[in-house]
């Protein structure tokens, strides 16, 4: 109970909460993201821990959602400079004019600003020592944090995961010196040791949770008796030929859909890949089976576009559409039970108790990491055992993808149709503008259509980054005289979004500015220029998907990515269009991200261990977690994680 900690009374619950902080193992395991060894430098580029003195009121500036920038001058070594620190608005209020704090960061000499990744009070200690550095809110600073943390350990009932063998075979610290060292460094080699030992027992959790999912799994699915020749004959009547992979897939889904294993494949292929069209096969083999299908996709309007293709490519079925807008709704969902439909394509819409399968054989999940582990699960359960096919167009390399998603059969499509125009795509500095702002006047006079990303929201005035607004009329002074422009972002109400969607697919709108909102979903053909502001922001992949935006027809189409200079990183998208290619240099420079926060193990994020640096170790623990599984060695920890993992089975 947190509330044995001295101080921790229902307010501070709140804000622990806010942290996900809900017990003393969430405190305990709340591992410090990074560590500051504090020795006093002088101004540098490349890690300046500095002295100041707080001399001008702070302000802030919100953008890309929650995010937020903020500024102040200090004095610093007898001279005036900007601070700037990412996502600490909370620390406003505590930064008074004539307060001493210690900041640690990058020194600009050029634009005399200190980018900040930490601000302490006080002076610098004279002894030196490694500083633990934790996330934080507004109530809750760094400095309570480690009272908390500290008390908390003393309390604490030290238990592991990891069986004792494990830990002795590769010589790891045990769990209680673990956490002490990993929260209270003595020095780096056992801080080091302390993050090597958690690591081993979150990656053998992790591992043995994936590899009692594959082995536990409802194997027995539904049978059904199709025609080969059939399913060929259909594919025979469309208006295009099937690339290889196409092929290639969807023989692996009839294979799957006619025999008495129930299907668990993802399906991952870029943007334009030919995804739906796999999808549209897989539902019609469903249904001449005698089953119905249903597709669930993240919004209102990719549900819309799917609903229209599907329906056009399979004309004497009878195909619904079910959202939070749909009118008739009530009459659609009676349909639906009694079975008068075939498939229904809709958002979480599906979820509601109130939407009864008559007999439902396939769940379709565009998008699939778009949805927690809940949601699909939901909609699965609506079946008695229905098939289950997933569909990403954000390309996983396949030795992550064997790893990750274990318990899944993986199909992907790397050839792209033969009508899909390569995306021509160019990197450009601020400094080029005028040459772009003329590109996209030759692509309007040839009354094509063009999305402009920004990664911000609102304006700041000093800010280096331009908000989505400030671009919005920068546009509108461009070109606002003869053609129309609209703006769409997070904070638009669902309805005002597919008002604003819907008007640039009619080409009501010849540019749209944006922020990555624009990232998932709607096919406008006559699109053929992406400009993305301040590029450098983003992820390779995100950069990607964005691009997939456009090169939707036979016109030529290009990619602007604006950035501060032209990095190798970013030329990596002017050399090649293939996601795959794109998704192994993403993982090289900036290791898994959440990948792991949407698996079937009960969207668990690692808190400590990192799918670039730690891939070998990882497969270790795989085959580690196997041989526990197979010669049933239960600890009571290991009964525990399987009692819990099989709720999710």
């Amino acid at each position: 109970m947190l509330t044995k900690i001295s101080g921790v009374g229902p307010k501070t619950l709140k804000n622990l909460a806010k942290l996900n902080i809900h017990n003393m193992e969430d405190l305990v395991n709340h591992y410090p993201f990074r560590y500051e060894v504090l020795e006093k430098t002088s101004l540098n580029e490349e890690k300046s821990i500095v002295e100041g003195k707080v001399v001008t009121p702070p302000t802030v500036y919100y953008f890309n959602y929650q995010k937020n920038i903020l500024k102040f001058k200090a004095v610093v070594d007898e001279r005036k400079v900007n601070v700037y620190i990412y996502n600490r608005a909370f620390l406003k209020a505590k930064l008074k004019v004539g307060s001493i704090i210690t900041i640690i960061g990058k020194y600009n000499q050029y634009k005399n600003t200190l980018v900040a990744s930490e601000i302490l009070f006080g002076k610098i200690p004279t002894d030196k020592k490694i500083t633990p550095i934790y996330h934080q809110t507004a109530q809750i600073n760094n400095k309570k944090i480690i009272k908390l943390i500290k008390e908390a350990l003393n309390h604490y009932d030290f238990k592991t995961n990891l069986p004792l063998e494990v830990e002795q075979k590769y010589n790891l610290l045990d769990i209680k010196t673990a956490l002490w060292e990993i929260h209270f460094p003595s020095n780096e080699t056992l801080l080091e040791r302390a993050k090597l030992r958690l690591k081993y027992e979150e990656l053998f959790v992790f591992m043995l949770k994936i590899n009692y999912l594959r082995q536990n799994k409802t194997n027995k699915g539904l049978t059904r008796s199709v025609n080969y020749d059939q399913v060929s004959d259909y594919i025979k009547t469309l208006p295009f030929t099937l690339t290889a992979d196409q092929d290639l897939v969807w023989q692996d889904i009839y294979h799957d859909l006619t025999s008495d294993k129930r299907m668990n494949r993802l399906l991952q292929g870029d943007v334009g890949s030919g995804k739906t069209l796999v999808a549209i096969i897989a539902m019609y083999i469903n249904h001449l089976g005698g089953y119905m299908s249903a597709m669930m996709v993240p919004t209102e309007v990719l549900a819309k576009q799917h609903y229209e293709t599907i329906t056009q490519h399979l004309p004497n079925l009878k195909v619904v559409l079910l959202t939070s807008s749909t009118k008739n709704k009530k009459k659609i969902k009676e349909d639906i039970q009694k079975g008068y439909v075939d498939i229904i394509v809709g958002t979480h819409a599906l979820l509601t108790s109130d939407v009864v399968f008559a007999n439902l054989g396939l769940v379709i999940t565009d998008e699939q990491h778009r949805f927690g582990v809940n949601q699909r699960k939901n909609l699965i359960n609506k079946g008695i055992v229905p098939d289950v096919l997933y569909m990403s167009a954000t390309p996983i390399p396949r030795t992550y993808a064997l790893t990750i998603y274990g318990d899944m059969d993986i199909s992907s499509i790397k050839t792209m149709p033969a009508n899909r125009q390569k995306v021509a795509t160019y990197v450009k500095t601020m400094q080029e503008l005028k040459t772009v702002l003329e590109m996209m006047y030759q692509e309007l006079r040839a009354r094509h259509q063009i999305y402009v990303i920004a990664p911000l929201i609102e304006e700041s005035e000093e800010s280096e980054l331009e908000s989505a607004e400030k671009i919005y009329q920068n546009m509108q002074k461009a070109f606002g005289a003869k053609y129309q422009i609209g703006l769409l972002h997070g904070k638009l109400k669902p309805t005002e979004k597919n008002e604003i969607m819907t008007a640039f697919q009619a080409n009501k709108m010849q540019i749209l500015v944006s922020t990555t909102v624009i990232e998932v979903g709607i096919d406008v053909a006559n699109a053929t220029m992406m400009v993305v502001y301040n590029s450098q922001m983003f992820g390779l992949a995100t950069l990607h998907q964005l691009r997939g935006r456009v090169g939707r027809s036979e016109y030529p189409s290009k990619c602007i990515l604006l950035a501060k200079e032209k990095t190798p990183r970013l030329r990596v998208l002017e050399k090649t269009n293939d996601g795959f290619v794109i998704s192994e240099e993403d993982f090289k420079l900036r290791g898994g991200g959440d990948l792991f926060g949407h698996l079937q193990s009960g969207d668990m994020k690692f808190k400590i261990a990192d799918i670039k640096e730690d891939y070998k170790l990882l497969v270790e623990l795989k085959k580690i977690s196997e041989a526990y599984l197979i010669e049933e060695k239960m600890t009571p920890a290991i009964k525990k994680i399987l009692a819990d993992i099989s709720k999710l089975a």
